[in-house]
């Protein structure tokens, strides 16, 4: 085999680092272009939320945050009325977060940008291929992910 940028693990490294990073970055101007002042972490944050309740710990892990991060970002979230914490009242050391309605509202408009960039980062590909392009990078990340050697 020879040494191409197909095989070349720095090169697959370096191509995943450049997609995610092109994501992002995407993400954010059209954040911006819709009005919204939201980074990317906020964004990961409001998307975990607006499937249900969640833990600091579960946010951080989402947003790829240290914990200390996370909440000073919650804290900027809480500060703007988009998120509550609750106390889990069957453990007090636990805390939830919740969207308020106004978060909830947000985030409504939000994932329209997220579905924009979805689409322009799959653009030209038909539905197949997309499918398969999931199913092969969902089969990379486990490989990476696996414990056995």
């Amino acid at each position: 085999m020879t040494n191409t940028p197909l095989n070349n693990g720095s090169s697959l490294g370096l191509l995943f680092r450049q997609v995610r990073d092109a994501m992002w970055a995407r993400v954010e101007r059209e954040l911006a272009a819709a009005g919204h002042d939201l980074t990317f972490s906020q964004y990961l944050t409001l998307k975990t939320l607006g499937h249900g309740r969640a833990g600091v710990t579960e946010l951080a892990r989402a947003a790829q945050l240290h914990p200390g991060a996370m909440t000073r970002l919650l804290d900027k979230l809480e500060t703007q009325g988009l998120v509550v914490r609750v106390v889990d009242p069957q453990d007090r050391r636990a805390v939830h977060v919740d969207l308020t309605p106004a978060g909830r509202a947000l985030w409504s408009n939000v994932c329209d940008c997220g579905r924009r960039v979805h689409e322009r980062a799959l653009n030209g590909l038909d539905d197949t291929e997309r499918a398969h392009l999931i199913e092969l990078l969902g089969r990379v990340r486990d490989n990476l992910s696996s414990d056995a050697d």
